[in-house]
């Protein structure tokens, strides 16, 4: 295994057993989201709580596989915060790491690779593109986020 490996294997161990943002927030004033995979069994609650077009506060609930916990561990690290644009910016990016080289695989040419350097320690998790099967254990927690996010602004 290499450094950088060693290196994300050992953020998103640290993101596992130390999660960030755990908790509820009260509702209201914030928005209550669940998110479930059926296939593996993990479950996310996000909470957030927007104030002028800003994600203020977001606390989060749930267990399943490392993966999907770490996920959302350091989605609720980048998206605290930020602004509601930025926030979708960010979600954007993220799904984009989880289908860049499954939709260039079909391409002529090598797939295009994200630049990894600007999603700080979401980087980690480019790896779990080579399990197809774990990508729904990354994406539960930015899929639930969005759907809070469509709540929020309907």
């Amino acid at each position: 295994m290499s450094n950088l490996e060693d290196l994300y294997r050992d953020i998103i161990l640290d993101h596992y057993r130390s999660p960030r943002n755990r908790g509820e927030l009260p509702s209201p004033p914030a928005q209550r989201v669940e998110g479930f995979n059926p296939l593996c069994g993990d479950e996310i609650t996000v909470y957030l709580n927007v104030e002028d077009d800003v994600l203020v506060d977001i606390k989060l609930t749930g267990q399943g596989c490392s993966i999907s916990q770490a996920s959302s561990s350091m989605m609720s690290s980048a998206v605290k915060g930020k602004s509601l644009d930025q926030v979708r910016d960010a979600i954007g990016s993220f799904k984009e790491l989880m289908t860049v080289r499954e939709s260039t695989l079909e391409q002529d040419g090598p797939p295009l690779e994200p630049d990894l350097r600007s999603l700080g320690e979401l980087a980690a998790l480019a790896g779990v593109v080579k399990f197809p099967v774990r990508i729904k254990c990354a994406t539960l927690a930015w899929n639930t986020l969005s759907l809070a996010l469509d709540e929020v602004t309907s």
